[in-house]
Formats: structure tokens, C-alpha cells, sequence
């Protein structure tokens, strides 16, 4: 890895990097409130989320992965990627987070990553693309059947780790690792475990051995492939809006 790409790899691994992927607990909140009864001491509870992170991997490396890989691959695909994500996102909370997620990418993009793009050839045609879609969304109006351009954040997440001259590989991984690092967030706050426990579960070798058989299993997927494989996930999630009271968007 060069020095510009682990520069890179750094700043998109970032918490502070403003994307509000804390704001949200990808369904975890409602998992908790609709297994109380079931989750009575911590050890319970702690062994359910080590199940419920596993899952929640496993299915956003299904359904979100191979939409990252193909735009990291063929950037050119952005809009239709955008739309085919929207259209394959029945649950409109699942929907709400990906867009919110893909705006705030778009805003960073263009306020300040978009002058460090790598000097590669793919790169700088990532660059490109990011840019003219950043552009055609902040002007685009709903067509006749009243679809526009979403900013979804997989195909964004991809391009944009493209355009900055990461590795596929390691922009898999890094999307996985946000994916783990936001959960174990909503966790702490959500009193599941302390920051220590959410450290210690991070650094661990079984969520390493985990993101990387996702990676390996979704290994040459293209868009075409996303496919839930974990269908609870989205009850949860759509069901977060039931709840009487919540501290996360979803």
C-alpha cells in the first residue's frame, strides 16, 4: 500500500469522518426492545448482539457489497447502480439510512476529497464520475414517473475509494469495518456493553475472520448478485418505527 492510498484508507476509516452512520443502529435498537423479555441479564445480551453482528455482516455483505464492488470497478454505472439500489430497498427505514449516508458522501466529496484523487487513470475517471453525479443530483427534478437520482451510499462508498486510489480489497474491508464500527457504537449507547467490551469485540480475531469471509464469499459478485440473506434483518429494522420510544434513526 503507498503512503497516498493508507493517507486515504485512514481518513475513510475515520469516525469523525461526518457521514451520521452513527445516527443510525441498523436495526440493533429494535432488536434489543423487541427481545427484552428474552435478553434479562448482560451475558444474554451480549451473546445475542455477537449473534446479531455476525448476521448484520453477513447480510449487508449480500445485499450492499456487490453494489460497492461493481462501481469501485465501472464507475460509469453510478446512476443506474443508484437506482437499481433504490429500487431493490423495500424497507423504507433501510432506504432512509442509505440515502442519508450517500448525501452526507456526496457533501464530503465535494467539500473536500475531491482534490485528492489519486493520479492513476481509473482514479482520476472515479474522480470524474463522482463529481458529474454530485452534479446531476443537486439539479436533478423527477422524471415522469417520479424517480430521481437518490445519492444511495454503496455505489457512492465505491466509487469514491476508486476515485482515491484504495484497492478493491481493501475497500471491501473498509466498508464492512464501518459497517461493524457503527454497530458496536450503537451499542455502547444503547447499554449493551462498555467502551472497553465494544474495543475489545472490534479488535478481535473472530470479526477480522468474519469480515473476511464475507469478502471472500461475495468475491467477484456484481450488482446483479445482492441478495438478502439474513430477511430478519429488515423486520427489524422497518420495525424500529414502532417503537414507543428510540434513540436512533433506525
Amino acid at each position: 500500500m503507498t503512503t497516498a492510498s493508507l493517507h486515504a484508507l485512514l481518513i475513510l476509516s475515520d469516525s469523525a469522518l461526518p457521514l451520521g452512520s452513527f445516527a443510525f443502529s441498523s436495526g440493533l435498537e429494535s432488536f434489543l426492545a423487541h427481545n427484552k423479555q428474552r435478553h434479562t441479564n448482560s451475558h444474554a445480551r451480549l451473546t445475542a448482539f455477537d449473534a446479531f453482528v455476525e448476521q448484520s455482516i453477513s447480510n449487508i455483505a449480500s445485499t450492499a457489497l456487490p453494489y460497492v464492488l461493481t462501481a469501485y470497478d465501472d464507475p460509469t454505472q453510478l446512476e443506474d447502480l443508484d437506482n437499481d439500489f433504490d429500487a431493490s430497498t423495500p424497507c423504507t427505514v433501510a432506504r432512509r439510512a442509505s440515502v442519508s449516508q450517500g448525501r452526507a458522501l456526496l457533501g464530503i466529496w465535494e467539500r473536500a476529497l475531491s482534490t485528492s484523487a489519486a493520479s492513476t487513470a481509473p482514479s482520476q475517471n472515479a474522480a470524474k464520475e463522482c463529481t458529474a453525479f454530485a452534479l446531476a443530483y443537486k439539479s436533478a427534478k423527477p422524471d415522469a414517473f417520479g424517480l430521481q437520482l437518490n445519492g444511495h451510499f454503496p455505489p457512492l462508498f465505491g466509487a469514491a475509494c476508486s476515485a482515491l486510489g484504495l484497492s478493491a480489497e481493501d475497500t471491501a474491508y473498509l466498508f464492512l469495518l464501518n459497517h461493524a464500527k457503527a454497530l458496536l457504537s450503537a451499542a455502547v449507547r444503547a447499554s449493551v456493553m462498555g467502551p472497553y467490551q465494544s474495543q475489545a469485540m472490534l479488535a478481535s480475531s473472530k470479526l477480522q475472520a468474519c469480515i473476511r469471509a464475507c469478502i471472500e464469499r461475495e468475491r467477484g459478485a456484481r450488482a446483479d448478485d445482492a441478495a438478502v440473506t439474513v430477511p430478519a434483518m429488515d423486520l427489524w429494522m422497518g420495525r424500529h418505527e414502532l417503537l414507543y420510544s428510540r434513540i436512533f434513526n433506525s
